[in-house]
């Protein structure tokens, strides 16, 4: 198995700019990166501490968020996704999306579901990282 480390959560939000504010201006985290998704519906905020992303901000996903579970996922660094999808392939996981997906960034990432229908992601650093 080639789990890293933790990633990061995602959690869901309505609006990015005040969800960045909130935990810029009073969780004190610092705005690493940002970009829109490569599906156009949806803007991505990453945010962290001395340049490790804790958190990532999701606007667009779900617009009817619910009042508890607004985390989207949890994701572990894998260092090589391929080997990892086949892997958990072959014990029988569900995916979400059995594609491996490429961020404007150079990330790729695989969601797929634990045991009671939660998201899981592998995440697969960009190479320059």
């Amino acid at each position: 198995m080639s789990i890293q480390k933790l990633e990061h959560v995602g959690v869901q939000v309505r609006n990015i700019e005040a969800s960045k504010g909130f935990y810029q201006g009073i969780l004190g985290l610092e705005l690493l990166d940002e970009f829109d998704h490569p599906d156009g519906d949806k803007q991505l905020a990453f945010l962290g501490l001395n340049g490790q992303i804790i958190v990532e901000l999701i606007e667009g996903y779900n617009a009817d968020l619910p009042v508890e579970g607004k985390v989207h996922h949890i994701a572990f660094t894998v260092s090589n996704i391929e080997e990892e999808r086949t892997r958990i392939r072959n014990l029988g996981v569900t995916f979400i999306d059995e594609g491996i997906n490429e961020l404007p960034n150079g990330g790729k990432y695989l969601f797929f579901a634990g045991p009671d229908g939660e998201w899981i992601e592998f995440f697969q650093a960009p190479k320059s990282q």
